[in-house]
């Protein structure tokens, strides 16, 4: 018989660390957060030390932490039913393929739900070469897809090296419209969009009688929140109709509000022929994908088997959830202050880019932001590397740690901090966050040169 002998917080802890795996990291000397619950905006730990919730969880807990509307949701689905197989159809499932249909533009009109972002992409990609007929798949270096194999490999997040000689096989990688770090050395006010012109170059020389469909981002996360020049995507959409090509949009961190509007898609007036989301969709309460179609995409198949599936497609409960969260988006206003929050955000770090020279860049769109810190503005070398090596992490380490002592929880990446917080959040708290971000950076401060 077990005797529990230790502290309960120290059990759980080492419960953890001895029976589970964590993700991208070494399993040995990590120190991870005990989290007890969470209320609106903050995290709180088994001792009741509060912490602010910056990234949203991993830019996914949008509604906010412990939303009571969706426990009940999901409660009363779950006495109704939990589990379906996908031939079947439940209310929540049509109910909330309704609601996607209203708030997606154009006409995407139908959803295939998936289980995770991931699934959603790769999902996407198979779509993409089922309904062209067309085998290859164009995607950005710096932009992240999720962690399956085919989504790593579309993606171009250097995570994916380790396990990259078992890459699925057709993905084409361009270059990034970087702005802060143009790859042709051009300024976004005088250039001639060569990061345009750099993907019909690509799609030439691959033939475009071979590419099924460019996979980008909504908006920019996880990579840096690389901001697109105002008329990127809409020139990329004219590409795609010139070579018929299809467009896939990545709205997985992107999508339901974050960027101050239900797709950042919404904010270039583009319309994809697909979106592939998550996150979101279920504020993270629940594991719950969507790749949701065009109408014309969808009638191709009318006559045609839809050859892709998941056990836990539509699962009903996930449905019930999903459901839930968008109707909160809109009885709380959470897109309209997702808007607003995000432009107090930019001017509060307009001051602290007076007061901290490390701050190289800071690109937001609503809730979705990054600040990229440099060694010296001039020069903008970075205080960490792109695919920084441990011992080059040393500066941002300590950065990072600042950050959780003084009680925030936020996504800090080699020279990155990320400002994505819950769409909940008020002004004060944006307050808060920023002091606890610039006490951090002053630890920066004194490495600039």
């Amino acid at each position: 018989m077990h005797t529990q002998t230790t502290h309960p917080v120290k059990e759980i802890i080492q419960d953890n660390l001895d029976f589970t795996l964590f993700s991208w990291s070494k399993q040995k000397g990590i120190d991870p957060i005990a989290i007890k619950y969470g209320e609106g905006v903050y995290l709180y730990d088994y001792e009741e030390k509060r912490y602010l919730d910056f990234s949203s969880g991993l830019m996914n807990v949008n509604i906010g932490h412990g939303n009571q509307r969706v426990t009940r949701a999901v409660a009363e689905q779950m006495q109704q039913i939990s589990y379906v197989t996908p031939s079947c159809v439940t209310g929540a499932r049509g109910l909330l393929g309704k609601k996607l249909a209203e708030i997606s533009p154009g006409n995407l009109t139908k959803t295939l739900f998936t289980v995770c972002g991931a699934t959603a992409i790769d999902n996407a990609i198979k779509l993409a070469r089922l309904y062209t007929g067309k085998h290859k798949i164009i995607a950005r270096y710096r932009a992240y897809h999720g962690a399956s194999y085919g989504a790593m490999t579309a993606g171009g997040d250097p995570r994916k090296l380790p396990s990259d000689a078992q890459q699925m096989p057709n993905v084409v990688h361009v270059e990034d419209p970087y702005c802060y770090r143009c790859p042709w050395g051009q300024e976004i006010h005088s250039c001639k969009r060569e990061c345009v012109d750099h993907i019909e170059r690509v799609i030439q020389f691959e033939g475009p009688e071979n590419i099924a469909a460019i996979l980008l981002e909504g908006e920019s996360g996880s990579s840096g929140c690389i901001k697109y020049p105002p008329d990127y995507l809409k020139k990329v959409r004219a590409l795609c109709d010139k070579y018929n090509i299809l467009l896939i949009a990545d709205e997985v961190m992107s999508g339901f509000g974050r960027t101050g509007r239900w797709f950042a898609v919404d904010l270039h007036g583009v319309v994809p022929d697909m979106i592939a989301t998550a996150k979101g969709i279920t504020a993270g309460y629940l594991p719950l994908g969507a790749l949701i179609v065009s109408d014309k995409i969808a009638a191709h198949f009318d006559d045609k088997p839809l050859m892709i599936g998941l056990t836990y497609s539509a699962h009903p409960v996930s449905c019930a959830a999903g459901l839930e969260v968008l109707h909160i988006y809109e009885d709380e206003n959470l897109i309209e202050n997702a808007a607003a929050m995000g432009k107090y955000m930019e001017q509060r770090m307009e001051e602290l880019k007076r007061k901290h020279p490390s701050i190289g860049d800071f690109r937001n769109t609503g809730l979705l932001g990054c600040i990229e810190l440099v060694k010296n503005r001039e020069t903008k070398e970075p205080m960490a590397p792109f695919n920084a090596k441990p011992a080059e992490m040393e500066v941002m380490n300590k950065v990072a740690a600042k950050i959780k002592e003084l009680g925030m929880y936020t996504f800090v990446r080699w020279n990155y901090i990320f400002t994505c917080p819950p769409l909940c959040i008020t002004e004060e708290q944006i307050d808060e966050g920023l002091d606890i971000i610039s006490q951090a950076i002053t630890l920066a401060d004194g490495h600039c040169n």
